[in-house]
């Protein structure tokens, strides 16, 4: 298979521009008689669904949730990126444009991400008039802050609950089309596969989770929007119910799976606590603006601090580490999430740990709260301070947080186009289930910014150009051969799991799988590790395949069968996640290898033999994938070695 970005021609300001003309258009009285499936509706899926159905394209969307309410972006945190330059501090289209691309350590599509910084105007502007109530300055203007990786403020920020506001304007505008017809809404499914005729995607195949039926889609073209797939890991930020399989069944009818490897670990999350934790639960970056992250400088001060012999406020200015402000002056605590992540590892790794029998720093706000108030800081991040003080019962107004890194979102996904397309015609994927954007490093805040430019701004053009040249009432009906072979594969599987009623819970293995993953392929990886991580997962296949135990049936709610269904998925995409980070021997961004550093433990990059996106293609049960490079071609950023010092 050779890959085609259909990246366009010319400067690359003007690619967007020029590619917009120049695609295919659908004239208005023929969008009504195309039909265009939506799976998943978090901020991509929302946007995309109420976009389209306002073009006049009919549409439905799927969630395994009660409600598009519920999807995962509500849980994002610190805010949102554009270009705005409302603080006259030397921000431009160009400046995101650079950043994001140097923050992914130069393994990310130049035209891809030069078109998120372009659009990223346009959202907050369709977010203020949808009602968003995004922080104001004193005399009305909207309020900005920084994040890792740029000296420039401009994140956009709704409190600690941007996600959560974003994702209400958004579900407003599809509730919107819901009520006037555009839009039928499909709640409590799960999709299980996908359907192709002719070798394009012509609808989904989903689970009725209240029922346990199975229900046939036909659409036109098939949108997926199903976010990352963290939860690989076991424990990471995201939801319980957050899943690779919609993706990976895509991956296994020919899309390619791009970058597997490339995985964000998040510096600021409340450290685990035991064997008994589910999930973790991330503090925003943006308390890093205002916090100061430290650890002490000599393990005798860190024993007497586990011990409780001291408190942090007993701990004088000239024994205490602020590493990150040390190490990259410039850019202080306000570094990457990659590289403040690996920092505390190496600081923890040596034992400067600030909790016992755990891995923890301090993230302290003593000083900007001498500095501006108590009140500035409750206005700044209320929320996030009370619900760390909910969890951990510890109050950061007066002690400060425990933080530790935790896996947080996935810069691979399915590869797609330039149009976002897959390599599955008529199969689309945008936000974090694409690979597109983020390179090796996702910056702090783009996550939104790229759902929402993939779904209001990018795909209501290019899907047009799709269905202008397939024309309208040519997608074969659910009574095709294909919907009923697609059916039957999943009955089969289905009765397969529950079929196996062995003696180890789903739990058991997917902590086992996680662990596997955690320790070879997590925040450092080696040759050897990884060549290990693959031998275990193997074992942890076979294990699955010939222990679990899932109960009950599939003629109703069964919670045992959806993870077993997930589990088994997850098993698959870990050993690739590990075979993409042995084959990649260099280090970049969150794919940090120990055999490729600097000697001042920075990454090591090898551009003159890795700078590509890897994309893996299925070839079968228990057959090796086959990698395939996309070249990434750098015409308007010098290559360099990445510093934040």
């Amino acid at each position: 298979m050779k890959l085609d970005s259909k990246v366009p021609e010319g400067p690359l300001a003007d690619k967007w521009t020029n590619h917009k003309f120049n695609l295919k258009l659908v004239n208005p009285a023929n969008k009504r008689k195309y039909h265009i499936i939506v799976v998943g509706t978090g901020l991509a899926g929302a946007s995309a669904a109420a976009s389209l159905a306002e073009l006049g394209y009919n549409v439905s969307t799927f969630c395994f949730q009660d409600s598009p309410r519920r999807a995962h972006s509500i849980a994002a945190q610190g805010g949102i990126n554009a270009a705005k330059n409302y603080q006259n501090d030397g921000d431009s289209v160009y400046r995101l444009f650079y950043d994001t691309i140097k923050g992914g350590d130069y393994r990310s599509r130049e035209a891809n991400t030069h078109r998120l910084a372009e659009v990223s105007v346009n959202i907050i502007d369709q977010c203020v008039a949808q009602g968003v109530p995004f922080a104001r300055e004193y005399g009305g203007y909207l309020a900005n802050r920084s994040f890792g990786g740029a000296q420039v403020s401009r994140t956009f920020y709704a409190r600690g609950q941007t996600g959560q506001q974003l994702l209400l304007g958004a579900y407003g505008a599809l509730n919107r089309q819901i009520g006037l017809g555009n839009v039928q809404s499909y709640n409590r499914r799960e999709m299980l596969d996908i359907v192709k005729v002719d070798g394009r995607a012509c609808g989904i195949i989903v689970k009725n989770l209240i029922t346990g039926e199975l229900e046939r889609h036909a659409g036109d073209a098939v949108l997926l929007c199903t976010g990352g797939y963290g939860n690989a890991y076991f424990l990471s930020t995201n939801a319980m119910n957050s899943n690779a399989t919609a993706a990976w069944r895509a991956h296994k009818k020919g899309a390619l799976f791009a970058n597997p490897c490339y995985v964000q670990i998040h510096p600021t999350c409340i450290p685990v606590h035991g064997d008994y934790q589910s999930k973790l639960t991330l503090m925003s970056e943006s308390l890093r603006n205002d916090g100061r992250v430290w650890v002490p400088r000599d393990k005798a001060t860190v024993e007497k601090l586990q011990q409780g012999q001291i408190k942090a406020a007993d701990i004088p200015e000239a024994d205490r580490f602020y590493y990150l402000e040390e190490k990259y002056p410039a850019f202080g605590n306000l570094v990457p999430r990659d590289v403040a992540s690996r920092n505390a590892k190496y600081v923890t790794d040596d034992g400067l740990s600030v909790i016992p029998d755990g891995e923890a720093v301090f993230l302290d706000f003593t000083d900007a709260i001498n500095r501006l108030g108590k009140d500035t800081i409750a206005a700044r991040y209320g929320n996030l301070f009370e619900m760390y003080q909910r969890i951990t019962d510890d109050n950061p107004y007066q002690v400060p947080m425990k933080i530790f890194p935790a896996v947080h979102y996935t810069m691979g996904g399915l590869w797609v186009d330039y149009n976002l397309m897959t390599t599955v015609p008529g199969l689309y994927a945008l936000g974090e289930a694409n690979f597109s954007d983020h390179g090796a490093n996702r910056l702090g805040a783009s996550a939104l910014m790229q759902g929402l430019a993939d779904g209001y701004f990018v795909i209501p053009f290019t899907v047009g150009d799709y269905l202008a040249e397939i024309g309208p009432g040519n997608t074969p009906g659910t009574d095709h051969p294909a919907f009923q072979e697609v059916e039957q594969s999943i009955q089969a599987h289905t009765q397969q799991l529950l079929g196996i009623n062995g003696s180890k819970t789903v739990d058991d293995i997917h902590k086992k799988l996680g662990k596997a993953i955690w320790d070879h392929c997590g925040m450092a990886r080696t040759a050897d590790g990884l060549r290990e991580g693959i031998e275990k997962i193997k074992g942890i296949k076979e294990e699955f395949w010939n222990d679990v135990r899932v109960p009950g049936n599939d003629n109703e709610i069964n919670f045992e069968l959806q993870k077993a269904w997930r589990v088994a998925d997850f098993i698959e995409l870990g050993e690739l996640m590990c075979r993409d980070a042995y084959n990649r021997n260099e280090s970049c961004g969150g794919h940090f290898r120990e055999d490729f550093q600097t000697p001042e433990g920075e990454a090591l990059r090898n551009d003159a033999e890795y700078a590509y996106a890897a994309a893996w293609e299925w070839k079968g049960d228990d057959q090796p994938h086959e990698m395939i490079k996309e070249d990434l071609n750098f015409e308007f950023v010098e290559l360099k070695t990445r510093s934040y010092k």
